[in-house]
């Protein structure tokens, strides 16, 4: 099937939903789903953002910037996953909790509203990922319209593209809870400390990176194709001063390299 054939579908599934709501990241996913939903539906579609100290700044600002350049009907709303101990004691389900604090604020706004339907941005690769977010958003009724047609992350960007949207080709840019492997707590503190370091790398000119937290230890994952030029041309010695003024104390680089859910390795070993 092809892109545009996708995009029909896409537009066929809001066309019968009249009224959205879209729990908008600011990510390639769910911008793509809000562009869509705008385009069939106007302003019977909102997309709302939550804010919270997983979310950086930047993204954000990001998302607040996508969306008045599509036009969208557009709003913010907070959640507090970070008050709730079965998220910040960062168990393998995390994210089915912090899914679980997002579409228990989502909903009542869409009902109180008139919008019968919450819609995300999950895509069919997503599907295959160990994601337990998964289960909460199913538990609350929410629609997953990528999913539905069985767009990939590759098509997701390829239709972001023939749709001109500028940022077709944006990093993935998950919470920055991720950054912590399950079983660390995860505190504010915690959160501010990895969004430094990944603004600061971020301000180098380094686009898709990350830098994950393990106790006292900053681990910097790149793509592999870029660690060399990275050692050769960064002043390490001012990036660690850096980072240990963030609150790290060691300061390392992952020769691997960076991919996708490497933190979830672990599950592999425990049979999760």
């Amino acid at each position: 099937m092809t892109i545009t054939q996708k995009l029909q579908q896409l537009q066929s599934i809001f066309q019968a939903m009249d009224h959205a709501l879209i729990a908008y990241s600011g990510g390639i996913d769910s911008t793509l789903v809000a562009k869509v939903a705008y385009d069939v539906l106007g302003t019977q579609a909102l997309a709302v953002t939550a804010e919270s100290p997983s979310l950086m700044l930047e993204d954000l600002e990001a998302a607040k910037s996508q969306a008045k350049f599509m036009g969208l009907n557009h709003r913010i709303v907070h959640t507090y996953e970070m008050d709730n101990p079965n998220y910040t004691s960062n168990p393998t389900n995390r994210c089915y909790f912090c899914k679980s604090e997002l579409h228990d604020t989502l909903r009542p706004l869409a009902i109180a509203e008139g919008y019968p339907y919450v819609v995300d941005g999950l895509n069919a690769d997503d599907l295959q990922d160990y994601r337990p977010g998964i289960q909460a958003a199913k538990e609350r009724g929410v629609r997953s319209p990528l999913a539905e047609v069985g767009l990939s992350k590759l098509e997701v960007r390829e239709m972001s593209k023939y749709l001109g949207l500028p940022w077709w080709d944006k990093p993935s840019q998950p919470c920055l809870s991720s950054r912590f492997p399950y079983g660390e707590l995860i505190t504010t503190e915690k959160l501010h400390r990895v969004g430094q370091c990944e603004r600061y790398l971020r301000q180098l000119g380094i686009r898709n990176l990350r830098v994950r937290s393990d106790g006292e230890t900053a681990r910097i994952e790149l793509p592999p194709s870029e660690i060399k030029d990275f050692v050769a041309s960064v002043d390490l010695d001012a990036l660690v001063l850096a980072f240990q003024e963030y609150g790290f104390i060691y300061v390392t680089l992952d020769l691997e390299g960076y991919k996708s859910g490497k933190l979830n390795r672990v599950l592999e070993k425990t049979g999760v």
